[in-house]
């Protein structure tokens, strides 16, 4: 009979366990997301490259497209305080990846690379390339494949971006590579002569530009799109790969806010962006076909 109440009292023991079990599973699956409506505030990775995300130097404010999308959208999911952290491009994905902050918010191209270290949102804009040479683009370079052409030239790109991809499939040997930590290094590899060309998204590169206002060098105003795959690049937010509840949370949002109007209003209001040129439609293309390479 003693033993008979031991196991009785043992099965019961088990029972509870498990139904604790559970429900701590079902707490730590919607966890975050919970935490962040309840706080209402997300911390967000970016790398300062205007005019997709960057930290106003005089006020401190964030700003940028990107910036500026994931505030509606967030503000959608009851989460209304966005803080940064600066980060080093090339370190935006580990750092989310460590839990150093809640998304990569820098209008990261999707790339299938990427996928594999971090889940991306739906596409909440695109975007294409564009080319800074010397004045008077004294080596007549208008293309990527005018760079392959050329194995003397050498091109500054910034570390960790798409570039380094997109020009080797143009043709472009590693060796004509010179790596630099950020935008303005890429400008300034240009101006003192040790880069001939850098290269980078359009956006980015018209805003540096124009920033510098500098005679010493030029945008390339008849740069010739490369046809390969990757462009336009897609951009998106980046979550932790564990993160998928908070994934689709975003997603719900930022679907809403395409649909009334949102997300074209934040573009055309975006310094280097209109909705014309860089919004992306409900299922235009998706992060399933990007991160599949499609």
């Amino acid at each position: 009979m003693k033993n008979y109440a031991r196991l009785l009292t043992l099965g019961l023991v088990l029972a509870l366990g498990a139904c604790g079990n559970g429900s701590s599973d079902s707490d730590e699956g919607s966890g975050k997301l919970d935490e962040l409506q309840e706080n209402g505030t997300i911390n967000v990775g970016f790398a300062n490259e205007p005019p997709y995300a960057y930290q106003n130097s005089e006020s401190g404010e964030l700003e940028g497209a990107a910036i500026d999308i994931s505030q509606a959208v967030f503000s959608e999911m009851g989460i209304d305080n966005v803080e940064g952290r600066l980060t080093d491009w090339g370190e935006l994905i580990p750092g989310v990846q460590a839990g150093q902050y809640d998304a990569v918010t820098a209008g990261m191209a999707i790339q299938p690379d990427r996928c594999d270290n971090a889940l991306f949102a739906e596409p909440e804009m695109q975007y294409g390339e564009g080319l800074i040479v010397a004045s008077g683009n004294p080596l007549n370079i208008h293309s990527y494949a005018d760079i392959a052409d050329n194995p003397d030239v050498t091109v500054a790109l910034m570390e960790g971006t798409t570039q380094f991809e997109f020009l080797e499939e143009e043709g472009v040997d590693s060796s004509q590579f010179m790596s630099v930590g950020d935008i303005p290094g890429q400008l300034s590899a240009v101006q003192s002569g040790n880069a001939d060309v850098t290269a980078a998204t359009d956006a980015t590169l018209r805003r540096a530009y124009e920033s510098l206002d500098s005679d010493d060098i030029e945008l390339v105003e008849d740069f010739e799109q490369p046809d390969i795959e990757g462009i336009p690049s897609f951009g998106a937010v980046a979550f932790n790969l564990e993160d998928e509840e908070l994934r689709e949370a975003y997603n719900e949002a930022l679907e809403t806010l395409k649909e009334d109007g949102t997300i074209d209003e934040v573009l055309d209001n975006a310094e280097g962006f209109t909705a014309e040129d860089n919004r992306v439609e409900v299922g235009e293309m998706t992060t399933e076909q990007l991160c599949a390479g499609e």
